[in-house]
């Protein structure tokens, strides 16, 4: 039996193999899709962070919009202001971590955050504030569960779903992610650049329910001490 004498053109590919192999060894491993990012954040609306520079959307919940209305009774809740208040209260003073899990459709960051050891998402929706995105994650169903039986927040109202709200209101539409170099937390303006004798008029302004730190807080206006003033207060 004859040996085959390999050809100028096998040896030359037979190098240029194992130089690949080589080099493949030599480089290394290529970065991966997801990033993490962390530092102080701002809030855009209750489902949404901007951590220095980057806007992540947090992952598998929906807010209502910040312009969002919901009802209960006979009178408007500022439902996606109060979404947002929430979410900002909770990053207040904190280094925020997220890890990404996706990118939406408007190029944003879709990640799971964490203050310390708390779930931002779960948190959200634990306090009846947003709904879970079960077609994405089946890890919220049960804190929306809970909200739900308790009638908490949304739940204890009647709502939109914030995508349908979206999709009946076109401008209320998240934006393309953008980018900014701001790296200042979500802590709102001092309370001295407003001031509302009572909840009634802070209800009348669109302001209420107002966290602590945000513009118009005061003591006097928060009966219970959580930190939140005028939510129980129901325009007539």
């Amino acid at each position: 039996m004859t040996s085959k004498i390999p050809t100028c053109a096998t040896r030359r590919t037979t190098r240029y193999a194992l130089a690949a192999i080589i080099l493949s060894f030599a480089l290394p491993p290529a970065p991966s899709v997801a990033q993490d990012v962390s530092g102080p954040a701002r809030v855009s609306d209750g489902d949404t962070l901007n951590l220095t520079g980057v806007v992540v959307r947090l992952y598998g919940i929906d807010a209502p919009e910040l312009k969002q209305t919901c009802m209960r009774g006979d009178s408007r809740w500022a439902c996606g202001r109060e979404a947002a208040g929430k979410l900002a209260a909770l990053v207040e003073g904190h280094t925020v971590r997220c890890e990404q899990r996706d990118i939406d459709d408007y190029g944003r960051t879709v990640a799971m955050c964490r203050v310390g050891r708390a779930d931002l998402s779960a948190a959200i929706v634990d306090a009846g504030l947003a709904v879970a995105l079960s077609k994405f994650t089946a890890a919220y169903v049960p804190n929306e569960a809970r909200a739900r039986e308790r009638k908490l927040g949304l739940w204890g109202s009647e709502f939109q779903m914030p995508a349908d709200y979206r999709a009946a209101n076109p401008a209320a539409r998240q934006p393309p992610a953008r980018v900014s170099d701001d790296p200042r937390p979500a802590t709102p303006p001092s309370a001295s650049s407003a001031y509302f004798r009572n909840c009634k008029e802070a209800w009348a302004a669109g302001a209420a329910p107002i966290y602590r730190g945000q513009p118009g807080y005061r003591p006097e206006m928060d009966g219970d001490g959580d930190g939140i003033a005028c939510e129980a207060y129901r325009p007539r």
